[in-house]
């Protein structure tokens, strides 16, 4: 069968900046499958997508002209119904027959085969493959279908009557297999060999594609468009690049990957210019003006070698006069009144402390369940002290105390009103003004920190308690009001915060027990049952289990640690390599099955067994020779548990691995005489103890 590459083009009006790669992807990538589905493509076949913000496109190569046809083995009745009881075919099967294009003389031909437990009548026949024009139109249909559309349009066909409905206005649609243009359509359009390029430096209109492999170079060529979206994007990152280096002094152009897609969605000719804004801006806090200029103009802000704004800018302009002064200028012009109004906010928040704010902010709800920001600020003070005092005494729950009133304050400033995105940010900045020094301020800044995975966590121990704090009375306030997580819906970010708090744990190793945190926060809410707190540790569990999993150890590490629910989170690290030490032992499997075992044995008996053994109830020698080994072992892995050496602590244990095989090689538990009963129960009790320290042993028996 013939093949020859095929290029499918959708011209519209311009797309959804933000959604249009991923708008590029799903158009190219449904119609490859659709094609390969239908046998016109093949596993040779290769897709290449193209995105601009008037485009989106598809190449694929070794394209059939037809499929293959295909042979069909279609079961049609049970032979008990379609045949009567001297073998001639019943007006039933007559009549499926013909709903598949046969008729009487098909009936010899039928198959019989078992189906189940009945015997059944097979047609075989051959489908013919699908034309690239047939199956190209289901591909498109399909494709059009399944866009991820943020929002449909309704609009108006040329003829007056018809409406369509689509991301935006199509203008044109193109198909070309090889030269050949394939006989398609879609939302009112049919499909030529052109398109149009660039709204003002097209050198033709309209670009006419000469075939399907000479689409990109000549809507590059004569219609001044990159229509590649991930080219276009390297070609603004290599004259972001060569502008900061004509700039000189070590200037970079700011590294955002996420600008740097919408900047690509936004233009089809992209141009980098080099602007400027005065000097005395630069005393806002650059924060403000790169956030500004980023949100707002889609500029790229330049930094010195040592990451401090400078007073000049990067525009990524859509157009390339040959002289750009106009252009530039007219950007500068634009960012001027932007930068203003930075610094008139900054300039006028600066005039009250954050202490004075204090009070509005009980005129902020927080959460119509949870009440104004006022009321949760209090319940952070208390979460912060009772930590501070645990961590570092009187002087540590007073500066956590004193950061935690002033942390949310910065919620009320013109500056925050108008970039939300720079709370905490900005509290540092106003409390540097207000003296309070940099303890405090970056406290203020540092307590929404982890704020993103592999985020950095609060430079002080102030701002260390804080984020603590504040995690946990959000976790705690959202699950008292039943606020939890569904499936991939996590509005409030509780699945962060979590992640947060075992960050902070783990990381700072510090001494705190996890259920007496959340013990402590839960307290706080009157909406809370009984239930809260224990929803919410198994809920940081979870999340936790995850985390270390992604860090490499394995599902039986993980849950033989866990399986405890070890209260200082700053010792699992260690925990999880003594239990990989251990696995790694010889003894290890004897140990882990014969510890399954024991802790069944354990959870059969009547009642709570007491890890008590009597010396003169050990009638076997398996049992005696067991205990008099565990009084050997069992202090030195305690004493070395206690020191926190639980690698030395599981490997002193594995000598116990000899012993407890005889034991249940010679030993029978559950003896007729209860007080040899319950003694024996209590010498696997007393091993059970010893054994899971660390970890639960019997989680790693296979």
């Amino acid at each position: 069968m013939a093949t020859q590459n095929l290029l499918v083009e959708l011209f519209v009006e311009e797309l959804p900046p933000k959604a249009l790669r991923k708008l590029g992807e799903a158009f190219a990538g449904v119609l490859f499958e659709q094609l390969k589905a239908q046998g016109l493509a093949s596993a040779e076949s290769r897709l290449s997508s193209f995105a601009s913000p008037r485009r989106l496109a598809a190449h694929v190569t070794v394209v059939a002209e037809r499929a293959a046809d295909k042979a069909v083995s279609q079961k049609l009745m049970p032979v008990s119904v379609g045949l009567d009881a001297g073998g001639a075919a019943t007006p039933a099967l007559l009549k499926k027959l013909q709903a598949l294009g046969a008729d009487a003389t098909a009936v010899a031909g039928l198959k019989r085969a078992m189906d189940g437990k009945a015997e059944a009548l097979f047609y075989d026949s051959t489908v013919k493959g699908a034309t690239l024009a047939e199956g190209l139109q289901r591909a498109l249909n399909e494709s059009i279908a399944k866009l991820p559309i943020p929002k449909v349009m309704t609009y108006q066909l040329a003829d007056g009557w018809s409406d369509v409905k689509f991301v935006r206005p199509a203008h044109s649609l193109a198909a070309l297999h090889g030269a050949n243009v394939v006989p398609i359509q879609a939302l009112g359009l049919k499909a030529g060999n052109s398109t149009q390029g660039h709204r003002f430096e097209a050198a033709v209109d309209p670009v006419v594609i000469k075939d399907a492999d000479s689409y990109a170079a000549t809507l590059e060529r004569d219609g001044a468009v990159i229509a590649s979206f991930d080219a276009r994007r390297a070609e603004i990152a290599r004259q972001l690049a060569a502008a900061a280096a004509k700039v000189g002094g070590g200037a970079k152009a700011i590294d955002d990957a996420a600008l740097l897609d919408e900047v690509t969605a936004l233009v089809e000719r992209p141009n980098v210019l080099v602007c400027e804004f005065e000097k005395e801006f630069l005393e806002v806090p650059q924060e403000c003006l790169i956030l500004t200029m980023k949100a707002n103009q889609k500029y790229f802000p330049l930094l010195d070698v040592q990451g401090k704004l400078t007073n000049k800018f990067l525009v990524v302009s859509n157009i390339r006069p040959a002289d750009a002064s106009a252009v530039v200028q007219g950007n500068e012009r634009v960012v001027r009144p932007r930068l203003a109004d930075a610094k008139f906010f900054f300039d006028q928040d600066r005039k009250k402390t954050l202490a004075s704010r204090v009070a509005g902010l009980s005129k902020v709800v927080y959460h119509n369940k949870l009440g104004t920001q006022g009321e949760r600020m209090e319940r952070v003070r208390a979460i912060a002290k009772a930590i501070g005092a645990q961590l570092g005494g009187d002087a540590l729950a007073a500066q956590a105390d004193h950061a935690a009133q002033l942390a949310k304050t910065d919620l009320v400033t013109d500056m925050v009103g108008e970039f939300p995105e720079l709370q905490g940010t900005m509290g540092r900045y106003y409390a540097l003004n207000d003296g309070l020094g940099s303890e405090i301020a970056d406290a203020i800044e540092d307590h929404y920190k982890p704020r993103f995975a592999g985020d950095e966590l609060a430079r002080n121990g102030t701002g260390l308690v804080l984020a603590l704090a504040d995690k946990l009375e959000t976790l705690a306030g959202l699950f008292a009001i039943g606020q939890l997580p569904t499936g991939d819906k996590d509005p409030f970010a509780l699945r962060r915060h979590a992640l947060g708090i075992v960050r902070m744990l783990m990381e700072k190793d510090l001494p705190l027990a996890l259920d007496q945190l959340l013990g402590q926060a839960v307290a706080l809410f009157p909406q809370a049952d009984a239930k809260t707190a224990g929803l919410l540790a198994e809920f940081i569990y979870d999340r936790l289990a995850g985390s270390l999993r992604e860090q490499g150890y394995s599902a039986q590490e993980v849950d033989a640690v866990l399986a405890l629910r070890p209260q200082r989170l700053g010792d699992i690290p260690k925990r999880l390599a003594a239990v990989r030490a251990f696995a790694a032992l010889p003894e290890a499997p004897a140990l882990a099955a014969a510890n399954k075992r024991i802790g069944n044995i354990l959870k059969k008996a009547d009642g709570a067994v007491d890890p008590h053994v009597s010396e003169v109830l050990l009638k076997e020698p398996a049992e005696r020779a067991l205990y008099e080994s565990m009084k050997d072992v069992a202090p030195k892995a305690t004493s070395q548990f206690d020191a926190g050496d639980y690698t030395a602590s599981l490997q002193t244990l594995a000598a116990l691995r000899g012993p407890v095989d005889a034991f249940f090689d010679g030993v029978m538990v559950n003896a007729d005489e209860a007080d040899l009963r319950l003694n024996r129960l209590g010498l696997l009790a007393t091993l059970h103890q010893a054994m899971n320290r660390v970890a639960d042993l019997s989680r790693l028996a296979s």
